[in-house]
């Protein structure tokens, strides 16, 4: 995945695991916080974080480490700790791989990092995709005319995420009629391409609503043309992450998983506390989940190498390894059916040379 990522440009970085809280969590909002575990920092007395997401960290990176004037790509890959699960069988040491695009604020960036994800995904062997596309500048535009308290917005989100018809009808019963009808109609805008034509008619006319979901069709349709078996959908009730996303967003399904195996979107104002107001977009996923969806290819199987001083098989297996096969000497006096490897070869002595013989 991290060739795939670098045939694109995009440069690696291994941003440090434990860092000074303020710089761990700036800009991020409460949701990361609540998942970032502190601890005290012994030499200093300063609290110390060990970090929950990568992503602000490889946007200030792109902000102080290389300032660069023009788009920057990054990946990465490391593990990250969570106070809690994310899911009810998700792992609190997640192993994070994820990829960024600073400077663009173009559609084209959102779609290469799409692409990227859909790409990373096929590799590793997952079939019968469904990209589900959202867009978190569509509440915000049914909830213009609305004052809201952040604590009152969290409840419209969680309401929205749960698809909660009952909580949200009785969150916006002081709220404006066409605000109102908008909300309700989010709980039922998901599906196929008619989703976003009925959006133009059930939510309020309101033009930041109208162009995410003309971005949404442009994207949309790129994406089919360039994977016609990729399933696209849309959920435009979908907001989690909201206060984190500022334009469309984006979750990747495989044949044989209910939750995510990727997410990502547009995130402008990740760059902003650090003095660079960038335009970004990106994805991450959980390599753990994702290793556990991947159809197994099989164990490869392993040379098997009798013990011996002999230069010739010191040599056969010298030239095998560097041909990139596994050859594992059999160890005097250990039984090595039970080593944990699939033997498939070994190594005979025939003829005064050494050769690699079919078991």
């Amino acid at each position: 995945m991290l060739d795939q990522a670098a045939s694109r440009g995009f440069e690696l970085v291994i941003p440090p695991l434990l860092e000074h809280l303020e710089s761990l969590l700036s800009g991020t909002g409460q949701e990361l916080d609540l998942k970032t575990f502190k601890l005290v920092d012994q030499l200093g007395g300063r609290t110390l974080g060990v970090r929950a997401d990568t992503t602000p960290q490889a946007a200030r990176i792109d902000a102080h480490l290389l300032n660069r004037t023009g788009v920057t790509r990054l990946c990465y890959c490391g593990p990250v700790l969570h106070t809690r699960p994310s899911a009810l069988h998700g792992s609190r040491e997640p192993l994070q791989f994820g990829a960024e695009i600073f400077g663009h604020a173009g559609l084209e960036a959102d779609l290469e990092v799409q692409e990227l994800a859909i790409d990373t995904l096929v590799d590793v062997g997952l079939s019968n995709l469904t990209i589900d596309l959202a867009d978190a500048r569509v509440l915000r535009g049914v909830l213009a005319s609305v004052a809201m308290t952040p604590d009152e917005l969290h409840e419209v989100v969680r309401a929205l995420s749960s698809k909660d018809h009952s909580a949200l009808e009785a969150m916006s019963a002081s709220f404006p009629d066409e605000v109102r009808q908008g909300l309700l109609a989010l709980l039922r805008l998901y599906g196929g391409e008619d989703v976003l034509a009925a959006a133009r008619t059930e939510l309020p006319p309101n033009p930041i609503i109208g162009q995410a979901l003309d971005e949404l069709r442009w994207l949309a349709t790129h994406l089919g043309a360039a994977y016609p078996r990729l399933k696209i959908g849309f959920d435009l009730g979908d907001m989690s992450g909201l206060a984190y996303y500022s334009g469309a967003r984006f979750a990747l399904y495989g044949a044989s998983s209910s939750d995510a195996v990727a997410r990502g979107g547009r995130y402008d104002e990740v760059g902003a506390i650090f003095g660079r107001n960038r335009p970004a977009v990106g994805f991450s996923l959980d390599l753990k989940c994702l290793s556990e969806l991947a159809p197994g290819n099989g164990a490869s199987g392993a040379v098997r190498a009798p013990w011996s001083e002999d230069a010739g098989l010191r040599q056969a297996i010298r030239r095998l390894r560097e041909a990139g096969e596994a050859v594992i000497w059999a160890l005097p006096g250990h039984d090595d059916t039970h080593d944990g490897h699939v033997y498939d070869r070994e190594l005979v002595h025939a003829g005064g040379q050494w050769i690699v013989k079919a078991l």
